[in-house]
């Protein structure tokens, strides 16, 4: 089976799956379609890879016939589009889409934001931060400058976990790296994260666990790593534990 083989099998067998059944409403796809070969297995598994790693893009909504024909064309080398019109076109479509998903994430942040504020024991400084006691602490606070040492579960707006140094909540998300053992207490200079960290955690006395709501520009903005699990403008939610101020 060669190369060529894989690929045109993989979109064959997305756009036989995709658009074979295909409704007044859009593309009805076939879940339970029949895989009855190594190739078929193959093809399903790269077909799948890829449509995954364009929804994380925000890149849902195609052509499916054009995408299929365009594959197929260019394993088989046929330049029906010159290079540098297929680079503009792309880079186009980048363009827009990035800015619609910041547009989108920035306005589900604001929504979010609006409305947390009025719930109970939720507290918003002048900066936009929003935090809620969820147990108060009765050691040192830090100060900017401080170094601290802390535990911490970080979650996008729709629940959806990102990072945590907690062994057990990383296997259970999906998160676990092995390059990060032994998993445990984060120490790090408190000006040398995101705004929202610096404001925040220098509101904590040691043994407090706050919960904080963090405004896209307090957190990473617009500059997100591609692909990366936060996207651009995203308003972010962490809870931390913190447990030591280190002078």
């Amino acid at each position: 089976m060669t190369f060529k083989n894989i690929a045109k099998s993989v979109f064959t067998l997305l756009f036989l799956i995709t658009t074979a059944c295909q409704t007044s409403d859009g593309p009805l796809i076939d879940k339970d379609k029949k895989i009855s070969s190594k190739q078929d297995s193959v093809s399903f598994a790269l077909g799948y890879q890829n449509g995954e790693f364009l929804a994380r893009e925000g890149a849902t909504e195609f052509n499916y016939d054009a995408y299929v024909a365009g594959f197929i064309n260019g394993i088989e080398g046929n330049e029906s589009l010159d290079q540098t019109t297929r680079a503009n076109l792309i880079d186009d479509f980048r363009f827009e889409l990035s800015q619609a998903i910041k547009k989108k994430n920035k306005e589900e942040g604001e929504i979010f934001l609006a409305e947390n504020k009025t719930k109970e024991g939720v507290i918003e400084t002048a900066s936009g931060l929003q935090y809620k006691v969820l147990k108060e602490g009765t050691g040192k606070s830090p100060e900017a400058t401080s170094t601290v040492s802390v535990n911490y579960e970080g979650q996008l707006l729709d629940g959806t976990y990102f990072d945590t140094n907690n062994k057990e909540l990383a296997q259970a998300e999906g998160l676990y790296d092995a390059r990060r053992e032994p998993y445990g207490p984060i120490e790090f200079p408190l000006n040398r994260v995101i705004s929202g960290w610096t404001e925040g955690v220098q509101l904590m006395k040691e043994g407090a666990i706050y919960e904080f709501y963090i405004p896209s520009d307090l957190a990473y903005g617009s500059n997100t790593r591609p692909g990366g699990p936060i996207g651009p403008n995203s308003t972010l939610i962490f809870k931390v534990e913190l447990l030591e101020v280190k002078e």
